[in-house]
């Protein structure tokens, strides 16, 4: 079972953005990834959508396979300036 691990700057924001525990680590297994940051990053790193109700949201995780680890670095509601209608491509 993989073990999800919650940074503070991300429980911050759940709290501040009023997006549940239960609802990131649902996105977590849906694992509907928007984009994949791991080309960049020395640690495999992928955006995933995720909804809060009918409300859209982002997390942004980063991943260790050897010991069977997701951390949610932070979760965000997308901005409608700076992404499409379907919150899943930037403008």
């Amino acid at each position: 079972m993989t073990t999800i691990l919650f940074r503070a700057h991300a429980v911050q924001r759940m709290f501040e953005r009023e997006i549940s525990p239960i609802k990131v680590r649902k996105a977590l297994e849906a694992a509907d990834v928007i984009e994949d940051y791991s080309a960049e990053m020395p640690e495999q790193s992928r955006l995933i959508m995720g909804f809060q109700g009918k409300r859209p949201f982002h997390v942004v995780t980063s991943e260790n396979p050897e010991v069977d680890e997701i951390t949610v670095v932070t979760v965000y509601l997308p901005d409608a300036n700076k992404w499409k209608k379907d919150y899943r491509s930037r403008k």
